[in-house]
């Protein structure tokens, strides 16, 4: 579903099982397809499906790219409809590993949020903040939901602004501030009978709603695509016109990080990493009506990988592992 289309016009039940038939054609795609059938079931209103898509997930035998994110998502889901105690451990230890992916840390602290747990939902801000930012010269893009969330919390519970506040102000690019944006009163102005007080309202959501549609609106990463060892041998052993493309696997990583510093000094933001494999390559070939011998088909297929969510952010963030797949920090590896 493309984010502007209306929900009202989406058979989310429907929408779900079509991605779940394509996970089963496609399983190399299948974590990211079925997290969105996941969601389609959500908003089909049928939890327990929802959350059985998420158990698959997390039993299946094939490794997850993101298995934090899959169980943030079960507990935001299973808190819903009604499993509280579930939940609750479930974000605990989510918490107690520490992923080094903002997007767990969101999920949980805003269902913590949402509850009505504020104290909590702080701490968990405050916790993926200090894991994710600490002696981090920039955050990257997609750690601003945690400094925004943490910010909307802690101006909830009526504290005073801190470092990570007076960052979270300064990344905020609506005309709105974000205290004002955060401002508990809010609600009560949605009640009043006065005409300035409501146009002013007005004003703010339509910040909001600006701001979110800018996110909506960013563009999937510059994606350069990444061929692990073992799949470049096998792609240049079945398609050898490809070997002046990839020269050596030595050569290729190397080409990556420079390409992707060349785009970073020239001022090409939001870029990413993705890694092919050769039968996801071919199925896409084939979709594509081309040859995978087709070296121009390449960038298409990194662009695709990109579009569904299979990009990962470019640099890695500090203490994490290389893209290259090395086991290294990055900061020692093709970071040096």
């Amino acid at each position: 579903m493309r984010p502007d289309t209306p929900a009202e016009n989406v058979d989310h039940n429907a929408e779900a099982a079509r991605l779940e038939r394509t996970a089963d054609r496609y399983p190399e795609d299948a974590e990211a397809l079925l997290l969105q059938a996941a969601a389609h079931l959500e908003l089909a209103g049928d939890r327990p499906a929802a959350s059985s898509l998420y158990d698959r997930l997390l039993s299946s035998s094939q490794g997850l790219e993101n298995p934090h994110l899959v169980r943030a998502l079960k507990a935001a889901n299973l808190w819903e409809y009604g499993h509280e105690a579930e939940a609750r451990a479930i974000i605990e230890g989510v918490r107690v590993a520490a992923p080094r992916d903002p997007a767990p840390w969101v999920i949980v602290a805003e269902a913590l949020e949402s509850h009505d747990e504020l104290e909590q939902a702080q701490e968990t801000f405050t916790e993926g903040a200090r894991v994710l930012l600490t002696d981090v010269p920039e955050p990257p893009y997609s750690t601003h939901p945690l400094l925004f969330g943490r910010h909307r919390v802690r101006r909830m519970l009526g504290l005073a602004h801190d470092d990570w506040d007076v960052l979270a102000d300064t990344l905020h690019t609506s005309p709105v501030s974000l205290d004002e944006l955060h401002d508990p009163k809010r609600v009560w102005s949605l009640g009043s009978e006065n005409p300035a007080e409501l146009e002013a309202e007005i004003s703010r959501l339509r910040a909001e709603l600006g701001t979110f549609r800018e996110a909506l609106s960013r563009p999937f990463p510059v994606a350069v695509l990444h061929w692990p060892a073992s799949e470049l041998t096998e792609l240049v052993d079945a398609y050898p016109s490809l070997s002046a493309e990839y020269p050596s696997h030595e050569e290729h990583l190397a080409t990556i990080e420079a390409s992707l510093r060349e785009l970073s000094a020239s001022g090409t933001a939001n870029l990413g990493i993705v890694t092919g494999t050769v039968p996801s390559y071919e199925a896409f070939a084939a979709s594509e009506g081309m040859s995978p011998a087709e070296a121009s088909l390449l960038p298409q297929y990194a662009t695709t990988l990109a579009a569904r969510g299979r990009a990962v952010e470019w640099p890695p963030q500090r203490g994490t592992a290389c893209w290259c797949g090395s086991g290294r920090v990055y900061g020692e590896c093709h970071g040096e």
